[in-house]
């Protein structure tokens, strides 16, 4: 029925919970309620509203029709999507165990499980694993990995993973990265969150269990473009970077375990070459070639220097190799025990990892270990030292293997 001009019309429900379905959009339906009697807070009470209200009721003015329904705008949907609304919720959640084993001077790290990880491949499901990092450090060096648990977003690791030559100074200022990643063996894979758990949370000796939500991942200064190998040198020497701006300290290359033992009996020094970790990459292939030599200083006759093989690709190299000084141990007491760590290269110079110093003019750890060892003669003492850039002044000349 049509009405005159500048008359208002009622319309009836069935029309008010029509949905348009003029071409375009479909809009979301109007609220019933929109034309319930309402009084604004104006003087007029509430206003015009919609002009198809009747003239004696007003519309709610308190939020557009589609806030009232709860309906997403394309905005909205997108947020929902991307799993931004709510890391906690989005990106799942990691459970673990970690103990610090101070006589052995290893971090255990139990991978248990995760839960409502955010799916990544187009079945709604991921193949997760997780990496393991100690900050600041060489990347490829103390990188640990679980197995990769296929289609689930409630993975069960159940892995232990261990790292060897975690010192006390370790523990007040080193940060463990873990990071939960979706393997992809079509293309790169994808990262999902990370947690980083700084290790002076931990208590010597003491299981701690976690259950933490991950997070978003804190980008790096490395090129995304660089290959993986270079990717972890920048990372390494961004990290240090930063380590160098604390006053004193000296960059870290890695760990070497020696083992030091003055035999009464042979009336001579016993140094054993254990194993390295975490050893800086010298290579483009993120690797080094690593070989140890040792030197007791002064050494006047120039007849000190023992060197071990060289390990083949690697950041971790075990080689448990030992050398014999035959010396009285009151001469011993004035001597320096020179220990350095290179890479082996073809045809040009090697290149100079790391080393440590052990005698009465060292520090820490360094001097400790050389101090113990004459007290106690007869007796195998294996301690874990840093390996620091500071290059021995006799070791600056270019080695020969």
């Amino acid at each position: 029925m049509r009405g005159r001009r500048g008359d208002r019309m009622t319309i009836n429900i069935q029309e008010h919970m029509a949905i348009n379905v003029c071409p375009g959009p479909i809009r979301p339906i109007r609220q019933i309620s929109d034309y319930f009697p309402r009084r604004g807070p104006g003087p007029e009470g509430g206003g015009g509203g919609c002009g198809e209200a009747p003239a004696h009721l007003a519309p709610l003015a308190l939020a557009p029709p589609a806030a009232l329904l709860g309906a997403t705008t394309p905005e909205d949907r997108a947020e929902v999507d991307s799993y931004d609304s709510d890391d906690t919720t989005a990106l799942g959640t990691l459970e673990f165990d970690l103990l610090y084993d101070q006589a052995s001077c290893t971090l255990h790290c139990s991978i248990l499980r995760a839960k409502g990880l955010k799916p990544m491949d187009f079945n709604g499901l991921a193949d997760p694993y997780v990496k393991l990092h100690l900050l600041p450090g060489a990347c490829k060096a103390n990188k640990l990995k679980t197995k990769t648990q296929r289609n689930t977003l409630n993975p069960v690791w159940n892995e232990d993973l261990t790292y060897s030559g975690i010192t006390d100074d370790d523990i007040t200022h080193k940060v463990l990265r873990i990071s939960v990643c979706d393997e992809d063996k079509l293309s790169h894979n994808e990262f999902i969150g990370e947690i980083r758990v700084p290790l002076r949370r931990l208590k010597p000796s003491q299981k701690k269990h976690f259950n933490i939500c991950l997070e978003r991942q804190v980008p790096l200064a490395s090129p995304s473009s660089m290959s993986a190998a270079l990717r972890g040198i920048s990372c390494y020497l961004k990290e240090l970077e930063q380590a160098e701006q604390g006053p004193g300290l000296l960059e870290e290359r890695g760990r070497i375990l020696l083992s030091l033992s003055y035999s009464s009996g042979r009336r001579g020094l016993l140094v054993g070459i254990m194993r390295c970790a975490h050893l800086a990459a010298m290579d483009v292939n993120g690797y080094s070639d690593p070989y140890v030599k040792t030197y007791l200083r002064p050494d006047v006759d120039k007849k000190s220097k023992h060197k071990t093989r060289v390990k083949k690709k690697t950041l971790n190299p075990e080689f448990n190799e030992e050398f014999f000084y035959e010396m009285e141990l009151s001469t011993l007491a004035t001597k320096t025990l020179e220990v350095t760590v290179w890479d082996y290269d073809i045809g040009k110079s090697n290149d100079f990892i790391g080393g440590v110093s052990l005698g009465p003019g060292a520090r820490g750890e360094a001097r400790k270990h050389w101090s113990d060892c004459l007290q106690q003669p007869d007796t195998a003492l294996e301690r874990w030292h840093t390996l620091t850039s500071e290059l021995p002044p006799a070791a600056g000349a270019p080695p020969s293997t």
